[in-house]
């Protein structure tokens, strides 16, 4: 008899494959934003399972929560925006940028009836932002106030921070004079026509990077095969927004829960117009360019200058380009 337990063992072993998958679901935070909309893509039209690939996909409200989930070995890789990466560097929490995600998605509205045309209107007004030192506070205080506007976040205006969700309520009652936000809620604000665009960060920083696909070390060591497969089903969600924005629309308006709107002349606006609309603000990529590096950088060192980081990181530190270059070598 104890001679027959080693054989079944060593029989059992050979039926095995050399390289057995991983049976643990791979399990992706992304933050609920539009252009975050590769994730769910993948999600929807089976990319994921394409690639043989177990996910757990698990939504979240901004980036620093999704640190916390990081730190905590709640989930394993993120789609969320670049500075919470350097900022966990910064922390000591190693993570790395694999791919990029989207281009743009930001901007400053107004009343469309109000005063404010131009950043240099909103000198004396209240202005609604996110959480101090979270990435869309660093781009608002260090890109759009302080470089393009000219002016100083913390004396020229009121920065009321607030839930992007409450922002188009507030400047509707007048709460605040302009708000600065993001996607669908942008569409959502011009297309009832209570506001207008003040100001497009993607008109005035054409293609500049903001949601990425970024892995803790220990996924990075753990599941690198898992990565690559990640990364082609993400390049094959941004082909399918690229070449069927009609569908691509109707399956995010239905995800993010869209509603019809009734514009200003009565008319009703469809979901998919709002996601249609936003795509004038945004798009989707997957390649890291040179560019983006540089944008991510400026973002650092605006960190920095803003006293939300102590030291100023090299932006080629938080990127690992390697798992992308597999990804595109087998597809």
């Amino acid at each position: 008899m104890k001679h027959i337990l080693p054989a079944v063992l060593l029989a059992l072993a050979a039926a095995l494959p050399a390289h057995a998958e991983d049976p643990r679901p791979l399990r992706i935070g992304w933050v609920e934003a539009m252009a975050n909309a590769p994730a769910l893509i993948a999600e929807e039209k089976g990319y994921f399972r394409d690639e043989g690939l177990n996910v757990e996909l698990k939504g979240f409200g901004d980036g620093p929560v999704i640190q916390q989930a990081v730190a905590g070995g709640e989930i394993d890789v993120a789609y969320i925006g670049a500075p919470p990466v350097y900022q966990w560097a910064a922390r000591g929490l190693d993570a790395k940028i694999i791919a990029k995600v989207n281009y743009g998605q930001a901007a400053v509205i107004a009343k469309a009836d109000g005063p404010i045309h131009t950043l240099s209107d909103l000198k004396g007004k209240k202005l609604a932002g996110v959480n101090r030192g979270s990435g869309m506070d660093v781009l608002l205080r260090g890109y759009v106030l302080k470089e393009a506007a000219g002016l100083n976040p913390d004396t020229d205006l009121a920065l009321s921070q607030m839930p992007v969700g409450n922002m188009n309520a507030a400047l509707d009652t007048g709460v605040v004079d302009a708000a600065f936000l993001w996607e669908p809620f942008i569409s959502q604000s011009v297309l009832r026509g209570a506001g207008r665009v003040v100001f497009d960060v993607n008109g005035a920083l054409p293609g500049y990077p903001w949601y990425v696909v970024a892995a803790s070390d220990k996924t990075l060591k753990e599941r690198p095969d898992d990565l690559v497969k990640l990364l082609r089903a993400n390049l094959k969600a941004i082909v399918f927004l690229r070449e069927h924005p009609e569908e691509a629309d109707r399956i995010i308006a239905n995800r993010f829960k869209l509603a019809s709107l009734k514009a200003a002349n009565g008319s009703v606006v469809p979901p998919e117009t709002i996601v249609a609309e936003a795509r004038k603000r945004l798009g989707w990529s997957a390649e890291i360019e040179p560019s983006d590096r540089a944008f991510i950088q400026r973002l650092i060192d605006y960190s920095v200058a803003l006293g939300f980081l102590d030291k100023r990181l090299n932006v080629d530190d938080i990127i690992d380009d390697s798992f992308a270059e597999k990804a595109a070598a087998q597809r």
